[in-house]
């Protein structure tokens, strides 16, 4: 029997863990407050450390992962970027992009299939099947990235511009196109510098008009607008990247 330990049942957490246990998984939850270099020393090796935390405490719990479950970590934030797991000595994770959301009370929400990178991609794939998420393995270092460049690009414009625009993603790409344009060719400058590579704005901003149509009645923003707001200025700011936009909307905001 394969053993996945999860850190951060909550509720995205709790759906993978439903899944695995469902794909005949041993999860392990390790829960705020618990230590994680004692389930370290009964569970040295689990075939996956899933890190499902939020994006603010992710970077205290990838600093005290333990050594053994480096090689064997999985993450589901949004925001990330290889840079994000790298710092910390995180080598080849099993990486998803999560296209559905969870919220307390409500069934699972969908936008697209969700896509997963990595060496255990296949095992939460096939967890995130057997509680009806379409999900995809996608191979390669670059493929990847991509995957998570148009899912950032979904969250930060949907949040950043939705400071502003309010509503739905459907009405935001409908009569405020042009603010969620400017928003988004802001957030591929920033992701851009933060890989040193550039990045096909077109094609980009094609997928996430598509991402936004898939589910037109999805809200724009919710209580991590304004965080994510202040991530993304501070990001370009150390990166010397210019986000005019993002931060009149954050002085319209108060942010």
């Amino acid at each position: 029997m394969k053993s996945v330990v999860i850190i951060g049942v909550g509720q995205l957490g709790g759906v993978f863990a439903k899944g695995l246990l469902r794909a005949g998984c041993r999860v392990v939850p390790v829960n705020r407050g618990d230590s994680l270099q004692d389930v370290a020393t009964e569970i040295p090796t689990p075939d996956l450390t899933l890190v499902a935390v939020g994006e603010g405490d992710l970077p205290a719990i990838l600093e005290g992962l333990p050594e053994s479950w480096r090689s064997r970590a999985g993450l589901l934030q949004n925001e990330l970027l290889p840079r994000d797991w790298e710092r910390y000595g995180v080598e080849e994770p099993t990486v998803a992009a999560v296209w559905f959301e969870k919220k307390a009370g409500r069934p699972i929400r969908e936008i697209l299939p969700s896509v997963i990178g990595g060496p255990r991609a296949d095992l939460l794939c096939a967890a995130l099947r057997e509680v009806g998420v379409r999900a995809e393995p996608i191979v390669g270092h670059r493929t990847l990235v991509d995957a998570l460049v148009l899912k950032n690009l979904y969250i930060l414009v949907s949040n950043i511009a939705g400071l502003r625009a309010g509503g739905t993603v459907g009405e935001l790409w409908e009569a405020h196109r042009s603010l969620a344009v400017s928003v988004g060719i802001e957030v591929l400058d920033l992701e851009s510098a933060l890989l040193g590579r550039a990045l096909d704005r077109d094609q980009l901003l094609a997928g996430l008009g598509e991402a936004f149509l898939a589910d037109p009645e999805h809200g724009c923003c919710g209580r991590s607008a304004p965080k994510r707001l202040n991530r993304m200025i501070t990001r370009a700011r150390e990166a010397g990247v210019g986000v005019p936009t993002a931060i009149e909307i954050g002085l319209e905001a108060g942010v």
